[in-house]
């Protein structure tokens, strides 16, 4: 797996088990639950909508999504925030950039070519769960053009293991992975890639309706279990 990362995508990791992705390099990543990301996803349309715009990374770790960025995202976003009037409101919305780590998805599945683009959107009730969840259900498949990584690797009982980070999208390898990576349009984004602002004031509001919603469903809750 770390093969994987640092020969085929040029991703530079950390030693030490599990594998590591060092963040800052070639990407930075935003956290957000995984509830939000899915609604996000959504809003911003199915990968590949336009013949220049491919998905852009995507993995799930247990009740989070991990959005890739171009290096330097992280260091923009509390600037984005408050641009866009979100900086005074709590969001459960991270980012990790330069000196920071990420757990290495498990190589995406074989498969098909190009399923990933329709799994991610379609069928995200089925992976909204968990990341163990998506991962059985072969949701990092490669995207459409790209070579096949070896199969997952398993556990001690021949299954995938539980609790990792899986992909939900996997990088492009053809023509570099980075060129699909959301940036801001004024310094050095391209037309291949979807606009940092845009990316970020999508997870802003739906984080914020993620938080709105969980704090009504609350009460509801307490009062039927009395």
């Amino acid at each position: 797996m770390r093969w994987w990362y640092e020969s085929v995508l040029g991703w530079p990791t950390a030693p030490g088990t599990p594998v590591r992705l060092r963040t800052g390099v070639r990407f930075d990543v935003l956290d957000v639950p995984v509830q939000a990301g899915h609604a996000a996803l959504r809003r911003l349309g199915p990968p590949g909508a336009t013949p220049r715009r491919p998905g852009f990374p995507v993995a799930l770790r247990g009740g989070r999504m991990l959005l890739l960025v171009a290096a330097g995202g992280a260091e923009e976003l509390p600037g984005l925030l408050e641009w866009l009037e979100w900086g005074s409101l709590p969001l459960d919305l991270t980012a990790v950039g330069a000196g920071g780590l990420m757990e290495a998805p498990l190589l995406p599945a074989t498969g098909a070519a190009g399923a990933a683009g329709a799994t991610d959107v379609a069928g995200s009730a089925d992976v909204a769960g968990s990341a163990g969840a998506a991962g059985s259900a072969d949701v990092g498949r490669a995207g459409h053009g790209s070579a096949l990584p070896p199969p997952r690797p398993r556990d001690h009982d021949g299954r995938a293991r539980r609790g990792a980070a899986v992909w939900l999208r996997p990088p492009e390898q053809e023509g570099g992975a980075e060129t699909s990576l959301p940036a801001l349009s004024a310094v050095g984004g391209t037309a291949a890639a979807p606009d940092l602002a845009r990316l970020v004031h999508t997870l802003a509001t739906e984080c914020h309706r993620f938080r709105l919603s969980s704090r009504c469903a609350s009460p509801r809750l307490a009062r039927a279990t009395r």
